[in-house]
């Protein structure tokens, strides 16, 4: 007998330990428990929802859906860390990577995996929906030049929301911003 034959791949996708999701136009087909745990609601509660329920504005969902589908087109996955938002309100940091199962329409249907990052990188300041774009950014190490075009802004308006982050964050440095984002403590 083949293994291949044997193996319930319902069950796998059920109970894998990270939460996971198939989308069509950016609505969720069909998630796990794990991902249904993570935004604090139930699967059947999501499956039908829109991706848009879990970011913290209707402004970033779509930001954010307009930004990573030339990604998708080029590379066929994303990858980013970002914040995003449980059913009670709660922002979180969450590792997203996604793969479009075509190409040429990379929102047409896609897998989703959601990681919670909260237990080691909590929010700890009240952000705005920029200041959270390029917070996210910022983490990844990206530069204020490249920030400023991939979310088409001035390098200026960039440089004005690190500003506000580093002094919502009380740091002294662009280093030391980024280390607080990621969870490092605050003085």
């Amino acid at each position: 007998m083949n293994p291949a034959q044997t193996i319930d791949f319902g069950m796998i996708f059920e109970r894998a330990p990270v939460g996971l999701c198939v989308s069509h136009q950016r609505v969720i087909s069909a998630c796990n428990e794990a991902l249904a745990a993570i935004f604090g609601s139930t699967a059947a509660q999501l499956v039908g929802q829109s991706f848009s329920i879990l970011y913290p504005s209707a402004d970033e969902f779509e930001r954010t859906g307009a930004r990573i589908a030339p990604i998708l087109n080029r590379q066929g996955y994303y990858s980013d860390e970002r914040i995003m938002k449980r059913a009670g309100g709660e922002l979180f940091w969450c590792h997203v990577t996604g793969r479009a199962l075509s190409r040429d329409d990379p929102h047409a249907a896609g897998i989703w995996t959601f990681e919670d990052l909260s237990s080691r990188r909590p929010v700890t300041a009240e952000l705005t929906a920029r200041e959270r774009e390029v917070a996210a950014l910022l983490v990844e190490g990206k530069t204020s030049k490249v920030i400023a075009r991939e979310l088409q802004l001035s390098p200026r308006t960039v440089e004005m929301h690190r500003a506000r982050l580093m002094k919502k964050f009380a740091a002294g440095t662009s280093s030391e911003l980024v280390n607080r984002l990621l969870g490092g403590q605050l003085a």
